[in-house]
């Protein structure tokens, strides 16, 4: 098996047969030594060819209220008014860096998400 670098959809699909392939390799066997480089490369190829967009802060926002089970009165809590929660939420306006942080460390939403622009929809 010749292990090269992914130029193609038809490399790529190849290595993920591979890959299939050596889905049960004992670790420390040189199959799971195998498996462990096309996982590099497949990964590397596909965050090249189909990158993943961070979520807009506000969408990241209103997935932890929903997830958590959560009303935007906890979201205003945090923010420091409902009228400041709203505006967010309709996308008015962006976060402080002070209201950043808050949310990162009360919901652990990862302040990278928080601190981008928030898109006009």
């Amino acid at each position: 098996m010749e292990i090269k670098p992914i130029r193609s959809e038809k490399d790529h699909k190849a290595m993920l047969g591979m890959i299939e392939e050596l889905w049960d390799a004992e670790p420390g066997s040189e199959a799971h030594d195998r498996l462990e480089l096309l996982s590099i490369l497949v990964e590397d190829y596909e965050e090249k060819s189909f990158p993943i967009e961070a979520p807009d802060p506000v969408e990241a926002v209103k997935f932890y209220l929903e997830q958590n089970g959560l009303e935007r009165s906890e979201l205003a809590r945090l923010l420091g008014s409902r009228s400041r929660a709203s505006e967010f939420l309709n996308r008015k306006t962006g976060l402080s860096l002070t209201q950043i942080r808050k949310l990162n460390s009360a919901w652990q939403i990862p302040a990278d998400i928080l601190i981008q622009p928030v898109r006009a929809t």
